[in-house]
């Protein structure tokens, strides 16, 4: 595999492009104008849709922190792969990603232009980008974050987290919430009026959808519904989680 000397782009304008994509079964021509005119952006690229850490981790994280970013003056995070529309689509429909906007670089014109196309016909992938991020001011890089130009594809620098630290370095970081709940149960609907009524997200898990009794049973070791989780650890029922907030 190639890798060239990556050149960090800050204080120069990102590359002019337009992006033939499928948006509700039409196509769409989507413009780097329409994406970065006038806004504060954060970009993400990553060597392909489904590849194990782009999926595990890269996107899930930033769609994670996407409220935390927009709190702090970021208007868009916008994922770039160099993939078509199609796979990038069928990617955001298995992943958690609503808080983020795929693009489709199939052509890796964008790429290009960011002098980050790499070759990586080893894998059978031909062209793809180099993983990096970079904070976008009215369609002018302000920040870049290129991973080291290592074998393989390192993962160290163009994660949420560090991006998050420098958009804003004192924000803080909403801990996970989960709700193991069950259809009908009031004691459910009160819990997740709580932690609406807190402004904090979850993740809800619904008995016969998501999880079974012996899941509630072996994750939380009650048999009660609901039960919740903060940051991994174990709240309880609805009136634990009253007494966890008072």
């Amino acid at each position: 595999m190639s890798n060239p000397n990556f050149e960090n782009k800050e204080g120069q304008a990102v590359p002019s492009c337009t992006f033939p994509a499928r948006v509700n079964d039409e196509w769409v021509n989507l413009t780097t104008d329409e994406l970065f005119k006038g806004k504060t952006v954060a970009v993400f690229s990553l060597p392909g849709a489904f590849t194990p850490t782009c999926s595990s981790t890269h996107l899930p994280r930033y769609n994670e922190l996407a409220n935390v970013f927009k709190a702090n003056g970021v208007d868009e995070i916008v994922c770039m792969s160099v993939n078509d529309t199609f796979v990038m689509n069928a990617w955001a429909e298995d992943q958690e990603s609503e808080n983020v906007t795929l693009i489709p670089d199939g052509n890796g014109e964008f790429t290009e232009g960011m002098g980050l196309l790499v070759d990586k016909a080893d894998l059978g992938f031909g062209k793809r980008s180099w993983r990096y991020s970079m904070l976008v001011k009215d369609g002018v890089v302000d920040k870049m974050f290129i991973e080291p130009d290592l074998p393989g594809d390192p993962f160290e620098v163009s994660d949420a987290d560090t991006m998050l630290d420098y958009v804003a370095p004192s924000a803080v970081k909403p801990e996970p919430v989960a709700v193991l709940t069950k259809p009908g149960c009031p004691f459910c609907a009160k819990a997740k009026n709580l932690l609406d009524e807190k402004g904090l997200a979850y993740e809800e898990f619904v008995m016969g959808r998501d999880i079974s009794f012996t899941g509630l049973k072996a994750l939380s070791g009650n048999e009660s519904w609901p039960q919740v989780f903060v940051g991994g650890k174990l709240i309880g029922g609805s009136d634990d989680l009253e007494a966890y907030f008072s």
